[in-house]
């Protein structure tokens, strides 16, 4: 029987796009910002993390915090000095590139500088990243991971296997007293150790991971690709460094607008702009 057009599958997670109204009251919401609040801070972000940002937010709830949506925040301070909300934002909006937000709060540069500069906090790294050192495993046993991961890290490149070992029941998730309790005769465990022997009580033969070679997983300066990345997270190796740089100040006040830091890209890419303007001028 051939399927009739009119039997489709609609899924009832869907749920409703977010769309100029929402535009909208995100730029009302920004402007009401910039007459409440005194300072305007631009700032850009290292290692992005959505939780260390919720840290960041919860820490500055008596200021407000814009993340992301960068060209609604563009539209909302004014692309060029004709549109400008207020004086001197058509520069701010200029900054608005990338990993960068905006910090509205009635807190001095000489505080938001000093909380900011001490608010560091190290994470995994992610693939793309750069290693800051230097890591190697040596060759033996990967007590602390299970039996089951064993193809997973030999998945990511790690020259591993399965060896039988003699390991505490504690290891296996059994507790000692689970073990008297089952009673589990001697008997059952000749031969698995290996040495012809029975294992002594109190241990158990089991499938322990073992690395079989020394293992280079990255060299300092090297960019990470996913398989290295995973593999220095599984080990808990953090290299990764969660920071916020306060850039701009605009005062609204004054409508003066000052940079207070940056780098010599960007700085090319403001000379640039003001290249453009002028021959747009001429």
């Amino acid at each position: 029987m051939p399927k009739s057009k009119r039997d489709r599958k609609v899924s009832l997670t869907r749920t409703p796009r977010k769309g100029l109204e929402a535009k909208q009251a995100l730029i009302a919401e920004l402007r009401r910002c910039v007459d409440t609040y005194k300072y305007i801070f631009v700032f850009s972000v290292a290692n992005m993390r959505n939780n260390k940002l919720k840290d960041v937010r919860n820490a500055w709830k008596h200021s407000r915090i814009f993340f992301g949506k960068n060209k609604v925040m563009m539209v909302a301070l004014g692309r060029e000095p004709s549109s400008e909300y207020k004086e001197n934002l058509h520069k701010v909006s200029k900054h608005l590139r990338g990993e960068v937000g905006l910090l509205f709060t009635n807190r001095t540069r000489e505080e938001v500088d000093e909380w900011f500069s001490k608010f560091k906090e190290v994470d995994f790294a992610r693939a793309g990243n750069k290693a800051t050192y230097a890591v190697s495993l040596d060759t033996g046993p990967l007590e602390q991971f299970p039996h089951s991961m064993e193809p997973q890290l030999r998945q990511l490149g790690l020259p591993t296997a399965l060896k039988k070992e003699l390991i505490s029941p504690s290891f296996l998730g059994c507790t000692a007293a689970c073990m008297e309790r089952h009673q589990l005769p001697r008997a059952v465990f000749v031969g698995l150790s290996g040495i012809g022997e029975p294992v002594p009580r109190g241990l158990v033969p089991a499938g322990v991971v073992t690395l079989l070679s020394d293992y280079e997983v990255c060299k300092e300066g090297d960019v990470l690709t996913p398989e290295q990345a995973r593999v220095l997270k599984l080990f808990g190796y953090e290299m990764a460094e969660f920071k916020v740089t306060i850039k701009f100040l605009w005062n609204s006040e004054t409508g003066d607008f000052q940079k207070l830091a940056g780098d010599t890209a960007e700085e090319e890419e403001e000379e640039d702009d003001d290249d453009d303007d002028d021959s747009n001028e001429d």
